[in-house]
């Protein structure tokens, strides 16, 4: 945690290490990144931008430092998995709450954009849309669902059409 002076405050060193690791990432080469990548995750790395690499990456440092989602988390997420693959009903959710502070990112066009959740609309870039769909629209200038357009809710199959 830092004050506002910037000065690290109630720091472990342990804390200090991973502030350090995270800074240390935008400077790795592409390459870096990769074997990074496969230390951390014990896997081949994705072909992902350089920036959503970076914040896996980031994301993998904290979580094996502060700890991952809770339990309670990966049984919804690992529910949702499985009426994703079978197809079933419950699944969708027919109207999905987004909390303010929530911050959505989405990658389009080889730039990622960052929406943040507040209680009279959404924030992107230094102004306040009414609505997800408005964002979407102002990124991609066409008309998109704006919760579909930030992966909130399924594609609709032939067979819902």
């Amino acid at each position: 945690m830092a004050s506002p002076e910037g000065k690290a405050t109630g720091t472990t060193p342990r804390d200090l290490e991973v502030a350090r690791r995270l800074k240390a990432l935008c400077d790795l080469t592409p390459g870096d990144l990769r074997k990074e990548w496969r230390r951390l995750y014990r896997s081949q790395p994705p072909r992902l931008s350089r920036d959503l690499l970076v914040r896996a990456i980031a994301y993998r440092i904290q979580e094996l430092r502060y700890g991952g989602l809770s339990k309670a988390t990966r049984r919804k997420l690992a529910s949702l998995i499985e009426a994703r693959h079978t197809g079933a009903e419950s699944a969708k959710e027919t109207a999905q709450r987004i909390r303010t502070g929530t911050r959505l990112i989405r990658e389009w066009n080889g730039r990622t954009h960052t929406v943040m959740a507040e209680d009279d609309g959404f924030r992107y870039a230094g102004r306040t849309y009414r609505s997800l769909s408005a964002v979407a629209r102002e990124i991609t200038g066409a008309r998109w669902s704006g919760p579909r357009f930030f992966g909130l809710a399924a594609k609709k199959d032939a067979s819902d059409a």
